[in-house]
C-alpha cells in the first residue's frame, strides 16, 4: 500500500512539474513577442557618395540631380532645401515609438540659386522636426467659438471688447 501511495504522489508532482514547465515556456513565447524592440526608420538617408556631388557653389538643378526631391523647403522662399530623416524605437507592437535619431540636412542657396551654405543638424541643435504633422498653421488671430460669437462675423472693435469685457479678457 506504501508503494502505490509514493508512486501516485510521484506522479502527481510529475504532472504539476510538466504542467508548470509548459505555462512557464508558453509564457516565455508569448512575453518575447511583446518585447521585441522594433526599429523604424523614415526619411532621406544621407550618402556620403551623392553630398560630395553637391559641393559649396553648385547649382539647384545639381542639387536636385544629386540627392534628388527634398523633404520639404523653406515656408516663405525656395531658398532652403530640407532633407529629414528620422530614426524610432518601440520596446513593444502596442507601444508608441519614440524618437531615437534625426538628420536635418539643409542646402541653403543664395539669390542666383547657388548653393552657399550646407549644414547637417541633428536633435542635439534642436528640437525634433514633425515630419507627419496634422496641423495647417494659418494667419490672423486665434480666437474661441464663444469669443467669434460674440464678435460677429466681421470682428468689430465695440464687439470685440464687449466680448473681452464678458468673458474678462
Amino acid at each position: 500500500m506504501e508503494m502505490s501511495l509514493t508512486s501516485s504522489v510521484f506522479k502527481a508532482t510529475a504532472q504539476g512539474f510538466r504542467l508548470t514547465t509548459a505555462a512557464i515556456a508558453l509564457s516565455a513565447v508569448f512575453l518575447t513577442g511583446c518585447t521585441t524592440s522594433e526599429v523604424l526608420k523614415q526619411g532621406y538617408v544621407i550618402d556620403q557618395q551623392a553630398l560630395d556631388l553637391t559641393p559649396v557653389g553648385s547649382s539647384r538643378e545639381q542639387v536636385l540631380l544629386s540627392l534628388g526631391t527634398p523633404s520639404t523647403t523653406a515656408t516663405f522662399d525656395n531658398e532652403v532645401f530640407y532633407y529629414i530623416s528620422q530614426q524610432r524605437q518601440r520596446g513593444a507592437m502596442f507601444m508608441k515609438p519614440r524618437l531615437v535619431s534625426q538628420n536635418v540636412l539643409a542646402v541653403y542657396f543664395d539669390e542666383e540659386g547657388v548653393v552657399s551654405n550646407i549644414s547637417n543638424y541633428t536633435l542635439k541643435d534642436g528640437r525634433a522636426f514633425d515630419m507627419i504633422s496634422r496641423t495647417t498653421p494659418t494667419g490672423g488671430k486665434d480666437e474661441t467659438f464663444l469669443m467669434q460669437i460674440l464678435t460677429g462675423a466681421g470682428g468689430a472693435a465695440s464687439g470685440a471688447s464687449l466680448a473681452r469685457g464678458l468673458l474678462g479678457g
